[in-house]
């Protein structure tokens, strides 16, 4: 199996998108002990939340702005697939909804956000 598919299955990522990103950082900093980063987003930042030990990133936080403007505001786990065209297709065959299209992230992947027959949401992440 080639790198790109080792982890298919695994929760590759986790974050939070919210209208109030810069106070749920220093939030999570106080009550889970990240560390920060600055994600420069042109005109804001989101955030890479880092160990506190590692300093590795654990989680992001997001503002609800630009690409992220359509996502719910939650945590969100990104779920590592292959061919996610096919993923999506099974999806609405058993009975779940494509929330947000196929969007690109520059160099990583495609992702797209799913809701499964029970309402819960979840998003798909295919790696370059």
């Amino acid at each position: 199996m080639s790198d790109k598919n080792k982890d298919i299955g695994s929760i590759g990522w986790v974050d939070l998108t919210t209208n109030n990103a810069e106070e749920l950082k220093k939030f999570y900093s106080e009550v889970a002990g990240w560390k920060y980063e600055n994600v420069p987003m042109g005109d804001y930042n989101d955030f890479n939340m880092l160990s506190p030990s590692t300093g590795a990133p654990v989680a992001g936080i997001c503002n609800k702005r630009g690409g992220n403007s359509e996502i719910p505001s939650q945590w969100m786990i990104y779920i590592l697939v292959d061919e996610i065209e096919e993923k999506i297709k099974r999806c609405k065959d058993l009975g779940g909804k494509v929330l947000l299209d196929i969007k690109d992230v520059d160099g990583y992947g495609k992702y797209c956000v799913i809701q499964d027959p029970a309402n819960a949401v979840c998003a798909l992440f295919e790696k370059k």
